[in-house]
Formats: C-alpha cells, sequence, structure tokens
C-alpha cells in the first residue's frame, strides 16, 4: 500500500496488504491501568521503525466478555508536532478485509502534514483480518468455487451448497472469529482501543466499507467522538433489491463516464472509434471463446474478466492505461505487467473474511432461482454495458445459501449523540454510488455534512486541493463545509501508462479491499 494512491497494481500486492505478517507485543505483555483496562505495549514495527506496532486483546463475542480472547493488531505513528497534538485519528482503508496496519504504515503518503502533525495515527487490523486471527480457508475448495451465474435451480442450489461447504471450512480453520467478524463487533473493538489509549474521545476517517465501521460507531458511541470523516460512504438501510439495483446503476455511470473521456481526450487509445461500439464487439468476441489472454494465450478471457478489469480501473480511474489495454486485448498484442488468468487468479485465491463480515452485516439473502434471475436481470437492464455489474452481483452471490439471521442486520442509520460528520463521496463513484451518500445525509441530516466530489473514482480525500482542504479543516478546527459543498471534479492523467509499467488495472471484488486503487 504504501502510499495508497490512484496508482495500477497487482492483486498479488493486495494478497501480501491482507496477509502480511509483523511481530507485535504479546496479549501477556500488555500493562492494565488503574481502571482495569489493558493498555498496548508498543515496539517498532518490523516494516518501519518509526511506526508503533502492539496488540489488544479483546473478546471475540462482546455478549461473553471473559470467554476466548483474540489480539487486535495495532500500529501509531505519533504526531510529529507533540506541541500542536489534537489527540488519535482512527483509520480505516475499508474492505471489508483491508489492513488498518497496513493504512498507517503507509499513511505519511496519504494524509497532509497538517494532519500528520497533529494528530496520533491510529491503524487497527479489524477482527478476522490480516495479524488480527484472520479468516482462513482451503486453497483448494477456494479455487473450486461454481459458477456464480446460475442458469438453473440446479446451478442454484450448488452455489448455496458451495457457499454453505466455504464456510464451514473457513469455520473449521479460522475458530469462533468466523462468526463474530461482523461490523458491531469492530465497533465495540474501536472502542476498547480508545480506552486502552486513554482517550476521552477519538477522531476518525474510514473509507470504502470503513465508513460503515464509522457510521456503526457514531450511533453506538457518538458520545466518544471529537471527529468523523467518512469518505465514499455505504447505506447500510439497503434490502437486497435496492442493494442490487443501485450497485448496477453506479457501474453503468462510471462506464458511460469513460465512453466520454475518451470522446474528449485525444490521448486515449480508443479516442477516434466509437467505444460502445468497440467494446460491445469485444464482449461479443469473448463470448464466443475468440479472446486469449496475450500474457497466457491457453486461457480463454471471458467477457465478466473483462468487465472486472474494467471495473477495476473506475476506482482510480485508470481510464489511460485501461483504453490501451483494451485495445492490446482486443488485437491479442502482449501486454506488459499482470495477465487476466494471473489477476483472476488472485482475486479468487486472496484469503479475507469477506463473507464472513459482509454476509453477517447484510440480511441479503436470495431464495431461489428465480428469485436470483429477476435480480439479474433487474441489474443487467440497469447496467447493459458492463453486464449488470461486478461488485454488486459478486456480494449477494456469495451469501446465496447461508442463514438468514445475521448479527448485523440493515437498519435506517440512527445517530444521536455524535458532534457533526463530514461524509464526502464522489458524484462518479463505481463502488459507493452516490446514491448512498445521498441517503445515508438524508438519514442522519442533522448529524451529517455531505461534501460532494464532483469527479470521478473511489475515494475523496486526496483528490484535489479542495476535498482535503475541506476535510484537513474539519479534523483540525471542527469547521464544516456548508451545507451541499461541492468540489470541483479534477481530470484524470491523459496519458496511458508506459511500456514498463503495469497497465492492466487491479480489479476489486470480494477479497479485494476498497481502498486498492
Amino acid at each position: 500500500m504504501r502510499s495508497i494512491i490512484r496508482a495500477l497494481g497487482g492483486l498479488g500486492t493486495a494478497a501480501a496488504l491482507v496477509l502480511g505478517t509483523a511481530t507485535f507485543a504479546s496479549a501477556e505483555e500488555q500493562p492494565v491501568d488503574a481502571r482495569g483496562v489493558a493498555g498496548i505495549t508498543w515496539a517498532p514495527c518490523p516494516e518501519i521503525a518509526e511506526v508503533e506496532c502492539g496488540t489488544l486483546s479483546l473478546p471475540i463475542d462482546w455478549t461473553r466478555p471473559r470467554g476466548e480472547k483474540f489480539d487486535l493488531a495495532v500500529a501509531r505513528r505519533k504526531a510529529l508536532d507533540p506541541a500542536k497534538r489534537l489527540g488519535v485519528l482512527v483509520i480505516n482503508p475499508g474492505g471489508p478485509g483491508g489492513s488498518g496496519v497496513d493504512f498507517a504504515l503507509g499513511a505519511d503518503g496519504y494524509f497532509s502534514p497538517e494532519v500528520q502533525q497533529r494528530f496520533d495515527i491510529i491503524g487497527f487490523d479489524p477482527r478476522g483480518v490480516a495479524r488480527s486471527r484472520p479468516v482462513k480457508c482451503s486453497f483448494d475448495l477456494a479455487v473450486n468455487a461454481p459458477s456464480i451465474y446460475p442458469t438453473d435451480q440446479a446451478g442454484f442450489d450448488a452455489l448455496a451448497a458451495y457457499n454453505r461447504e466455504l464456510a464451514a471450512d473457513c469455520r473449521a480453520h479460522s475458530g469462533p472469529i468466523y462468526d463474530h467478524a461482523d461490523t458491531l463487533s469492530v465497533v465495540k473493538d474501536i472502542d476498547a482501543l480508545r480506552r486502552s489509549l486513554g482517550e476521552r474521545k477519538i477522531n476518525y476517517y474510514g473509507i470504502s466499507y470503513g465508513t460503515l465501521i464509522g457510521q456503526q460507531y457514531a450511533e453506538e458511541f457518538g458520545r466518544n467522538i471529537r471527529a468523523m470523516v467518512i469518505d465514499s460512504n455505504m447505506d447500510h438501510s439497503l434490502g437486497t433489491w435496492r442493494f442490487n439495483e443501485t450497485e448496477a446503476v453506479t457501474a453503468e455511470d462510471s462506464f458511460t463516464e469513460f465512453v466520454k473521456w475518451c470522446e474528449r481526450t485525444e490521448s486515449c487509445a480508443l479516442h477516434d472509434r466509437d467505444v460502445v461500439e468497440f467494446w460491445e464487439d469485444l464482449l461479443a468476441r469473448a463470448d464466443r471463446g475468440e479472446i486469449t489472454d496475450p500474457g497466457d494465450p491457453t486461457y480463454v478471457v471471458s467477457a465478466r474478466d473483462i468487465v472486472r478489469t474494467a471495473f477495476g480501473a473506475f476506482y482510480g480511474p485508470n481510464w489511460a492505461p485501461l483504453a490501451e489495454f483494451l485495445v492490446r486485448l482486443a488485437a491479442g498484442e502482449p501486454t506488459p505487467g499482470t495477465s487476466v488468468k494471473a489477476v483472476r487468479a488472485a482475486q479468487e485465491t486472496v484469503e479475507n473474511p469477506f463473507p464472513a463480515v459482509f454476509c453477517q452485516d447484510w440480511a441479503i439473502r436470495v431464495k431461489n432461482h428465480r428469485e436470483f434471475s429477476a435480480l439479474v436481470n433487474r441489474a443487467n437492464q440497469l447496467a447493459p454495458h458492463m453486464r449488470g455489474g461486478s461488485l454488486g452481483h459478486s456480494a449477494i452471490a456469495g451469501c446465496v445459501g447461508l442463514p438468514e439471521k445475521v448479527n448485523n442486520p440493515q437498519h435506517r442509520l440512527r445517530i444521536e449523540d455524535s458532534p457533526k460528520i463530514l461524509m464526502s463521496n464522489a458524484l462518479h463513484d463505481s463502488a459507493t454510488g452516490y446514491e448512498w451518500a445521498v441517503n445515508a445525509h438524508r438519514q442522519s441530516r442533522d448529524k451529517t455534512v455531505l461534501l460532494t466530489y464532483e469527479g470521478w473514482g473511489h475515494g475523496v480525500y486526496d483528490r484535489s486541493d479542495c476535498t482535503r482542504g475541506a476535510t484537513d479543516e474539519y479534523l483540525i478546527a471542527l469547521k464544516t463545509p456548508r451545507p451541499g459543498a461541492r468540489c470541483a471534479a479534477v481530470e484524470p492523467p491523459e496519458q496511458a501508462a508506459s511500456s514498463n509499467a503495469t497497465p492492466l488495472p487491479a480489479g476489486p471484488a470480494p477479497g479485494v479491499p476498497g481502498w486498492l486503487r
């Protein structure tokens, strides 16, 4: 991760971030203060000595606080100017499955110098993630999943059976943490972390799925917040049908914006062509089995491989290298960097807790193939060029066949005793659509202010001087933007990737943190 900038990266990097290891102080070494709250014994992180690492022993099941424990991995970057220190800034990079420890290790390349001067930046690996008792599953089972696009009831039943088998396997390899990886449990971990740090109030910055953590922390512990920024927002009030629709709409919108960019940008590799016609022809050729991976001619590229790759590029947005890649793929030309097959394999084999988290946070359960097919058809209607989208469908399919009762079911946002919270979202976000932010803001209008970035991509903070400045001013001076505030779009770079770069974008999917871009 390091700088967490909009750059092209392979999913092997994502795997390294999610599954990376470090040496931390053990739970037995933790001091206990006068109130009986465990503290953290800090030591230099093995990756970067200037950052401190440690662990905090916490209950796996918060309804049984004296039961089995796990070690929550934590990293701390101390404020660069102690005289101006305003407290701690707890950060989360989303996913679910993103490592907050890695986020803290690279925070010097993400947050402004002003933020780094005034806050101890605290990153943690949520329960079930990376260094915090990670959810693990059998490799062979993970790479032999059935199609998530079943064509009949038998295929649907096979998908349901596979999901149950995978859940049982992950539970067997991971222990009870698998059934307690939900966001509501993470929220309680954060407040325990606050107490262990000796802080009366915390500041929080969460991006992507980290916004759900922030929203629910504000619901449960609003009085313990000094400032909170939730960037690229989830909407936890959505049922299955609306979740499916909104994910399809935002994916199609991102495709439309890519087409517009190519039309107005001479350096786009597709500038002198009808982009929509080219795209549809490429997908049709893939449907007929005519497209092979230039990096591995034995691998036949599917239309969904192409859609997934494009969807990943929209996170950046990495439009220039995407256009170059599509032209090379259509012509069968060798593509520098990671092949389609390698990216897809990495997506399918990265170990992380996505189903354990998402399927306990969302009561999204499809009962039969008839209902599933209706969802697919509706998504295709709303996103015809993106074949219904990618991320939303994968998330829904991953919960098929699992128990209907969940730890943290959807509900409208109810924030009562927090200070003003800054929400931000791009107008054209491929993953957490703008409609989600608007709806979450509508549900919490008395407690939130929405800052709209009029541009593209996933994540707002580092888009422009306007977005960074407004966020920093809020975090430091507690001054919120005016209601309805907007920051102008900043045009993405025009130049395509060089021949020495990796032009194949890393596509987000269950298992790949949403902040990787």
